[in-house]
């Protein structure tokens, strides 16, 4: 039942229907009809997932402990990340096979799902609605031997412990976890090809454009007034955009009036 969604009304009832006399057309509500089910189910896997490294079965390392084993040339760093971050930024030599990608249906279904993850703050951070990548499984076993040394890892940490559990069910023992994703990574931790450095490739949208991310205000405090100044400058763009657009708005208005 996850990620469907059930359309509310009376089919049985016309729009002159006694009953539905305080309405000047019959309305179908769509909503999602699991949405706490779902928080709940990703609440129950992330502690699932989590077990994981407690347990023993999934070796955690921090970024310069997995940069410094890829760079012995004896472990596997499997990226899974969606290719919309992936191609902001990887590191050299890197296998790469999204658990999860963006979803690239076209099906009224699929477009009314991304319409409202974009309004529900895709706009803002420039995530785009995700699917599961079914033949990861298959690829993965096709191109990485169960044997390897296999570092998994994403941008925040999440999916690759998602990974990791599915390659421990299908056999993988000598499996480890990159520690907070490659939102924890410095510059020189890993060799680095792409336009952006990988701590920044998470982020889109008006937040980017802003400078308005966690990895931005930390790289802010870092780099001082000059960085501040330009995320500044931007902020004002934006709102002077804004304001044209209104006022823009109001003229249009207005012309329009005085035709009629």
């Amino acid at each position: 039942m996850s990620g469907q969604y059930t359309i509310i009304g009376d089919l049985d009832r016309t729009p002159h229907s006694p009953k539905n006399s305080a309405f000047s057309s019959f309305q179908l509500q769509v909503r999602c009809s699991t949405e706490v089910e779902q928080m709940k189910e990703l609440s129950a896997a992330q502690k699932r997932w989590e077990a994981q490294v407690r347990d023993g079965k999934i070796k955690a390392l921090s970024p310069k402990e997995a940069g410094y084993a890829v760079q012995l040339s004896k472990y596997t760093l499997l990226d899974v990340r969606p290719s919309s971050e992936r191609s902001k930024a990887w590191v050299k030599g890197s296998v790469w096979i999204p658990v999860y990608d963006s979803d690239k249906n076209m099906d009224p279904g699929a477009l009314l799902k991304k319409l409202s993850t974009f309004a529900m703050g895709g706009w803002w951070s420039g995530l785009a609605l995700m699917k599961y990548n079914e033949r990861f499984m298959p690829d993965l076993v096709a191109t990485v031997p169960k044997s390897a040394n296999v570092i998994v890892a994403c941008q925040k940490g999440l999916r690759s412990l998602a990974a990791c559990e599915q390659m421990y069910k299908a056999g993988y023992r000598n499996i480890f976890w990159l520690s907070g994703g490659f939102d924890a990574v410095e510059e020189g931790e890993f060799e680095r090809e792409g336009p952006q450095a990988l701590k920044l490739a998470g982020i889109g949208g008006i937040s980017e454009f802003l400078g308005w991310t966690d990895v931005q205000r930390r790289a802010a405090a870092k780099e001082g007034f000059g960085y501040r100044a330009v995320m500044f400058g931007r902020l004002v763009l934006v709102v002077l955009a804004v304001d044209s657009l209104f006022i823009g708005a109001q003229q249009l208005m207005q012309r329009v009036q005085m035709h009629n």
